[in-house]
């Protein structure tokens, strides 16, 4: 495995693992109605390639699921992503591997 491959993995399970536990640390700010997480760091963690934890921790601990943006935003996030990745794996890693 390239070091690139080996990169991207580690970052993705790294910021997917923030993404689901900011989700579970602002639900329960949001029980004990302390400080809570911006909605565009949550948004941001996303962005940057979290969406698949940020989603799950959506469902999982049962936070924002009420509002729209969150609902609709963050499985676009992740489809957006899922085609740009679906472009980079078809035309960057096979040219590294000729």
């Amino acid at each position: 495995m390239k070091e690139l491959e080996l990169f991207l993995i580690v970052y993705l399970a790294f910021v997917n693992l923030a993404g689901l536990l900011a989700m579970g640390a602002d639900k329960e700010k949001a029980i004990r109605h302390a400080w809570r997480i911006p909605e565009r760091a949550l948004f941001g963690i996303s962005l940057i390639g979290g969406s698949v934890g940020t989603w799950a921790g959506m469902y999982l601990f049962h936070h924002k699921t009420k509002h729209w943006y969150f609902v609709v935003g963050m499985p676009l996030i992740l489809a957006l992503q899922i085609i740009i990745g679906t472009f980079f794996l078809g035309k960057v890693l096979p040219s590294m591997y000729q």
